[in-house]
């Protein structure tokens, strides 16, 4: 009872310091499975046994390691099955014979540098019992490795999917996918009987076997996928026969000779893709999978894992060697075959730095290397830290050689694009408002907010020589890089069905005439304000508008992701507290001459040009018989409206010892009130405190909160000389 009570100690630590350290590692756009794969070496002789190696000893005595490994085991079967589920047809419709071409010769020139390298490390760092040719596979087929789940996942969050870059890339991985794992399947094979005529007999039955699986096998799944589509759900008896197969297809491949996960990854590629049966089944198989057992499996690696057997400079360089040529055999293999084939220089280097993506499967390959006894633990060790670099540097390495300003190009809807290039040809300065749409069917008030700032109401002036473009952008956020919702297929999915509720949601906008410059943009994000900041530079905004919300974890309601936009938007940002008001024929303005105020200004006298029956009120408050006045250019700017614009705005100067309920009081009758952050409303953009709670608590119409990012004045000014023109129009 003590071991099971210790295990479960341990499970407690492994599975709260991985989700720790893995959320770190998100924070600065790495894969999750980085961190922690490095938790887990962190519990292991390299840190923990290192700084404290009496609790070490306490907490992960070797009585307990043999549980540890059942638990991994056991997890990685069933991750083994998710990868192979996932491994989906539509990844090899496009551009496969570029990418059989590509993929087999970034196989074949790392695979090659691999074996060549074993020439020089097997007489340094392995020994008598260890076959050379068992060693050069092993080493060979660990150089090939392409991390297929990280992979998907990084194409994925950077929205690659749609573009050529991104499926060239998800078929080169599926494809070496699957040659890696039977690369890997004869090293092993030769690796249990000593050489590779012996092993001819357990690769044969490995053939036989997957043939049957492919087969017989396809046609009883295929069966179960008729089954569950009449049951419309996948009942817990039919998830016991999928698992119990999974187990059996895991021994049967054991039994052969090679390894479990075979058997496991094996089912998980026969299984029929049908959508919902493939989402529910990895959704109901994945979270236990990858929060329990997962972590369990790197502790389990990083206990092995012996940095400080590293202790001379010739082993250090030994290890820049293995990660020179892994990088280099991957790359350069990449690069040329896709060179070859056609593909532009960027997008081979591109390529060539995700096909480096090793993650969580190269662990998979060392472990069963260290298991045998091919490689040593010293070798382990180095090749461990290999698959970590590799992996680390994708990210930004992609981005340094494909950035998002690319992809943008590439993924462009056509109707967006083709409205972009109208409205470029018309004019350079088109006014662009951003309006981050997180839930479509509560935020129609803030996107037709968006709409009345940005166009004329029917009537007035329909042919603005200066087009306005209300972009909404909907960011489907993946907090987890495991999560089947993240593979492409999902995503592609996901994007499409909010597409269409963002459409639902354009068509209900009134009136009809202004949806035309509405233009939805649909993206994946793993974080939602920073990826909301950049898109706002990539597409030119003017401003961001966002819906106001209270965040989960602070009383502060301007803090959260709207706190950090307010902060960090490199463009004007306005936020929307919508108290259900319908209308907007009636705006309050409370004025304390700052940027901010102006920029409340502009967005006001923008509404009171679109709709001739709205009337402006600015609101002066005067504390200790002083008052602001108006700053010099918008005092200049409101003189060159046109009478009846000017006519509809009233400058109020009342006098009252608390700005703030002088404000609430006047909103009583008003459809909206715009509010710069000026320390007079206690709405201050580096404290966002309780003021701001208080004005959009009390604050009786609906309420727009202003940060001007600029000084300059551009909103108003490049609509006032058309406003100008169409003074006939307007008086009538």
């Amino acid at each position: 009872m003590h071991i099971v009570i210790l295990v479960l100690v341990e499970v407690l630590i492994i599975i709260g310091l991985s989700r720790l350290v893995g959320l770190g590692f998100r924070s600065i756009k790495q894969p999750l499975v980085i961190g922690e794969i490095v938790a887990g070496i962190m519990l292991g002789p390299s840190l923990f046994g290192l700084v404290a190696p009496d609790l070490a000893v306490s907490l992960f005595p070797p009585e307990t390691i043999p549980f540890l490994n059942v638990l991994s085991q056991v997890g990685l079967i069933f991750f083994m099955f998710l990868i192979g589920l996932e491994l989906n047809p539509k990844y090899l419709s496009g551009q496969l014979e570029v990418a059989v071409l590509t993929s087999h010769v970034s196989i074949l020139v790392p695979f090659s540098l691999g074996t060549l390298l074993a020439v020089i490390l097997y007489p340094l760092v392995s020994n008598a019992s260890v076959s050379f040719t068992a060693f050069a596979l092993f080493l060979g087929a660990a150089m090939s490795i392409t991390a297929f789940p990280v992979l998907v996942r990084i194409i994925t969050e950077n929205n690659l999917q749609g573009t050529r870059l991104g499926t060239l890339a998800l078929t080169c991985a599926a494809v070496d996918d699957v040659t890696a794992w039977c690369l890997l399947a004869v090293a092993i094979a030769v690796a249990r009987t000593g050489d590779f005529v012996g092993a001819i007999p357990t690769i044969i039955a490995s053939i036989v076997y997957i043939g049957l699986m492919l087969t017989a096998g396809r046609w009883f799944l295929q069966r179960l996928a008729k089954y569950y589509l009449r049951a419309g759900r996948l009942s817990q008896l039919l998830l016991a026969g999928i698992y119990m197969g999974v187990v059996a297809s895991a021994l049967i491949t054991e039994l052969i000779g090679i390894h479990l996960i075979f058997g496991a990854f094996l089912l998980g590629a026969a299984m029929p893709k049908n959508e919902d049966l493939v989402r529910e089944l990895a959704v109901k198989t994945e979270d236990f999978v990858l929060i329990f057992l997962l972590p369990i499996f790197f502790a389990y690696s990083g206990l092995k894992t012996q940095i400080g057997l590293l202790n001379r400079p010739e082993l250090w360089l030994l290890c820049a060697l293995i990660l020179g040529v892994a990088i280099a055999g991957k790359y350069i293999g990449t690069y040329v075959a896709a060179r070859v084939s056609g593909i532009s220089k960027r997008e081979a280097s591109a390529l060539g730095w995700l096909m480096n993506t090793r993650g969580l499967t190269e662990l998979i390959v060392l472990n069963i290397g260290l298991e045998l006894g091919v490689i040593s633990p010293l070798i382990f060790t180095m090749l461990v830290i290999m698959a970590l670099v590799t992996t680390f540097m994708t990210s930004p390495l992609l981005e340094w050689t494909y950035p998002k300003k690319l992809i943008r190009l590439d993924v462009m809807e056509p109707e967006l694009e083709a409205e972009t290039s109208a409205a470029s040809e018309t004019s350079p300065h088109a006014f662009r408002i951003l309006v981050p749409v997180a839930n479509p069917s509560t935020q129609k008030g803030l996107v037709q907010l968006a709409v009345a700032l940005a166009q004329p109401a029917v009537g007035i002036a329909l042919n603005y020589r200066y087009p306005a473009i209300v972009n909404p952008l909907s960011l489907i956020e993946f907090e987890e890089d495991y999560a089947f919702e993240s593979t492409p297929v999902e995503a592609d999915r996901l994007i499409a069905q909010r597409r269409h509720q963002l459409q639902e949601l354009i068509n209900t906008l009134e009136p009809p005439e202004t949806r035309s410059c509405v233009h939805p943009i649909v993206r994946i994000s793993s974080n939602v304000a920073r990826e909301t900041a950049q898109i706002a530079t990539l597409e030119q905004a003017d401003l961001i508008l966002v819906g106001w919300h209270r965040p989960a974890f602070s009383s502060n309601r301007l803090g959260g992701r709207v706190g950090q936009m307010l902060t960090t938007a490199p463009v004007d940002v306005a936020v929307f507290v919508d108290k259900g008001k319908q209308q907007l024929e009636s705006l309050l303005v409370p004025y304390s001459a700052n940027i901010h105020d102006d920029l409340v200004l502009i967005l006001a006298l923008r509404l009171l040009i679109n709709r001739e029956t709205c009337m402006l009120q600015i609101l002066q408050i005067a504390t200790n018989h002083t008052r602001e006045e108006l700053s010099y250019e918008l005092h200049t700017m409101m003189e060159q409206l046109p009478t009846s614009v000017r006519d509809r705005i009233e400058i109020k100067i009342v006098e009252a010892p608390e700005p703030i309920q002088a404000v609430i009081q006047a909103s009583e009758g008003v459809d909206l009130t715009i509010a710069g952050t000026s320390r007079a409303w206690g709405i201050e953009r580096q404290t966002l405190g309780r003021y701001t709670d208080q004005l959009a608590i009390q604050c009786r119409s609906s309420l727009l909160i202003t940060r001007r990012y600029s000084q300059v004045t551009a909103h108003l000014a490049s609509m006032l000389p058309e406003v100008s023109s169409q003074e006939p129009t307007l008086r009538s």
